[in-house]
């Protein structure tokens, strides 16, 4: 076992990455250095998961350590930019090695599949919580905002939402799939291992009028876009992307609920004005872009429209809050 903090950083976390040749200093000083590509401005993203609030207790390592940096991919991916260095600091009850191997090893494999070096961050004891710190780069002047959309963009999302929350109630025993095994094994592969849209949120960064990531649901998620660009969002139901492994352990009703209101997705939610819409056509039919579905278009007014076939429905739950 690894004894002490910087004999359990040289071990676990070192070589923890990809190799960049722009990190001048990286793990084991005071503090990284790093430099940014010329003519660039530089994205910085944070986020924190805490057991028992963001992943059961007693999920697997490897899940940990993959979800940590994914969900900052994503937040990254929604401004359209790309993903260069990472901080960790990590809160544990116990230097176990053979947790911390495994945590370290599903970090380091989605850390290299984006390019992206460890650069730093800091250990300590206590109850077991991963705070994560992604910086990244786009051109002067350009990315990706919640703000910026206009009434008439169409309102796009990647991939299929409530997959995530359904894998969570899968993982938490509070969802039964005896007669879907496989489906069900499918569905707790989103939340463990959720895939950053990085090479969708670069391809939209010439496409897209606003974008966020989904994590506290799509219909809540959207409200705050609609918000940030001051329009109303009417969220056409038939048209929300239903993946076949949640069809097949919800009704139809629970699946649009879920879809609406299942957070940790980690999905893009994105409008384009009509000038742009030939280049989504065109992204859908890439090589490696993940589905990507039109459910819906901004108008005048404000907040959430849900309909059905054109007529209006009940407001689901907006979502996830911390502190709600």
């Amino acid at each position: 076992m690894a004894r002490g903090e910087f004999a359990l950083i040289d071990r676990h976390f070192r070589a923890v990455g990809a190799l960049r040749g722009d990190v001048v200093l990286g793990v084991g000083d005071d503090g990284a250095i790093l430099r940014p590509p010329p003519d660039h401005d530089l994205v910085a993203v944070s986020d924190t998961l805490v057991e028992d609030v963001h992943f059961p207790r007693g999920a697997a390592p490897r899940s940990i350590g993959h979800r940590a940096l994914a969900v900052n991919l994503s937040d990254i991916a929604a401004m359209g930019a790309t993903p260069a260095w990472s901080l960790l600091s990590l809160t544990l009850p116990a230097a176990e090695d053979d947790w911390l191997a495994e945590f370290a090893t599903g970090y380091a494999s989605l850390a290299r599949a984006h390019d992206v070096a460890l650069v730093g961050g800091d250990t300590t004891r206590g109850p077991l919580v991963v705070g994560v710190q992604v910086l990244g780069f786009l051109p002067r002047g350009r990315g990706l905002r919640r703000a910026g959309a206009r009434p008439g963009d169409r309102i796009f999302v990647s991939g299929t939402p409530g997959d995530a929350a359904a894998g969570l109630a899968l993982l938490q025993a509070r969802l039964s799939a005896s007669a879907a095994p496989e489906q069900a094994a499918e569905l707790r592969e989103r939340f463990e291992f959720p895939a950053p849209r990085v090479a969708l949120g670069r391809a939209l960064l010439m496409i897209a009028s606003a974008c966020i990531d989904i994590s506290d649901g799509l219909q809540g998620d959207l409200a705050k876009l609609a918000t940030a660009s001051g329009c109303a969002a009417h969220l056409e139901l038939e048209r929300l992307p239903i993946s076949a492994a949640l069809a097949a352990i919800h009704d139809a009703e629970a699946a649009t609920r879920s879809a609406l209101t299942g957070g940790d997705d980690y999905e893009l939610l994105f409008t384009v004005p009509p000038a742009h819409w030939p280049a989504i056509e065109a992204l859908r039919g890439t090589v490696g872009m993940p589905r990507i579905a039109e459910i819906g278009v901004l108008r005048e007014g404000e907040g959430v429209v849900l309909t059905r076939d054109g007529c209006p429905v009940p407001q689901a739950h907006a979502g996830f809050d911390h502190f709600a």
